[in-house]
């Protein structure tokens, strides 16, 4: 069963790669075009329903084929399947071994990868990157219309336009248009950033001020992918060849401290003690207080200070106790109150 399992996950990863390979490879070139691109994650989505749909006689067809091939058993797919050791307590009830993995695995899959260009790829993230097409001058500025450039403006950057500027905005639009398409020095552009770097050096950001201010604004945008870039260098960092076995969530955390460690190093230790300290009654105190005035109930022959020394040692024990046996949770309860603290800096 382990065999198939690994055949099984192998040809269905095949077969979605072969799906997402296309978009990856579109999202990745030099020059992007917003409006191509969107329609590629449309196609994307669309592909992987089908999949979903009417792939799975297909998949298991193949992985018959492959198991037929290099002698692998092929189990029965009407058979009850035995999740974990086989025990009755870990069953979750009759399922049949097709049920398990068409649903469980199959189905699963597909629906995350879905979810998450749903998720990435946004109705409003669409439409952004459809309107910032409008600015694209290649093709002697075929895609620009004056309503796309002014609904960018509207919709997307309502702070950086009052309502007079938006005003001059819509009047610039049309000598904009005139005037890029009759210039010669802008009719091999490849580029919005070329664009951008073009009216500069003609000193035509000074004519077109409104549209200028939008380009620039439009060319943040591939600025977003720098936190991508920054969360992978991190992950080379803290995950080495020591750390190989560190699971997710333990990596997530570590990940935000180094990340975002400018907020990191200006937490105080101390507050976070005392927030841990807050979440439940403990054994013994964190902090030593020392011991004031004399014991009436210590042992004749024994001074104060050994007493107060006897106590602090005890106390000293128990926090070290307290401390080792619950490291774990203090750094849980740290990356807590820090992804807090981050989420209220913001």
């Amino acid at each position: 069963m382990r065999f198939f399992d690994f055949v099984f996950c192998l040809l269905l990863m095949h077969k979605l790669m072969k799906i997402t390979e296309v978009l990856c490879q579109t999202l990745q070139r030099k020059s992007l075009d917003f409006v191509h691109a969107m329609k590629f994650v449309g196609h994307t989505k669309s592909f992987l329903q089908e999949m979903r749909e009417e792939g799975w006689d297909d998949l298991v067809r193949n992985v018959e084929s492959f198991c037929e091939k290099h002698d692998i058993d092929m189990p029965d797919m009407n058979a009850c399947y035995k999740d974990g050791t086989g025990c009755g307590c870990q069953q979750r009830g009759f399922i049949t071994v097709e049920h398990h993995y068409r649903i469980d695995v199959f189905n699963a899959l597909v629906d995350f990868q879905l979810s998450e260009l749903n998720r990435r790829f946004s109705d409003q993230t669409s439409e952004l990157l459809i309107l910032s097409s409008t600015l694209d001058p290649r093709d002697n500025f075929r895609n620009f219309k004056t309503e796309d450039a002014c609904n960018l403006a509207k919709k997307f950057y309502p702070e950086d336009f009052v309502d007079s500027e938006m005003f001059a905005l819509e009047l610039e639009c049309a000598y904009y248009e005139k005037d890029m398409r009759s210039d010669p020095k802008f009719q091999n552009l490849e580029s919005i950033s070329d664009l951008c770097r073009m009216l500069v050096q003609t000193r035509k950001s000074e004519f077109f001020p409104m549209l200028y201010r939008l380009i620039c604004l439009v060319l943040t945008i591939p600025v977003s992918t720098a936190t991508t870039e920054k969360a992978f260098s991190a992950m080379n960092i803290i995950k080495n060849k020591l750390r190989n076995k560190m699971e997710d969530e333990f990596l997530g955390d570590c990940m935000v401290l180094h990340i975002e460690k400018e907020y990191a190093e200006s937490i105080d230790n101390e507050s976070v003690i005392k927030d841990f300290e807050a979440c439940g009654t403990r054994r013994v105190r964190f902090k030593i207080q020392p011991v004031q005035g004399s014991n009436p109930g210590s042992a004749i022959g024994t001074t104060d200070d050994e007493i107060g020394a006897k106590q602090d040692n005890t106390c000293i024990t128990g926090v070290l106790e307290e401390f080792f046996s619950s490291f774990h949770l203090l750094l849980f309860v740290h990356t807590i109150w820090t992804v807090n603290t981050f989420l209220k800096l913001d």
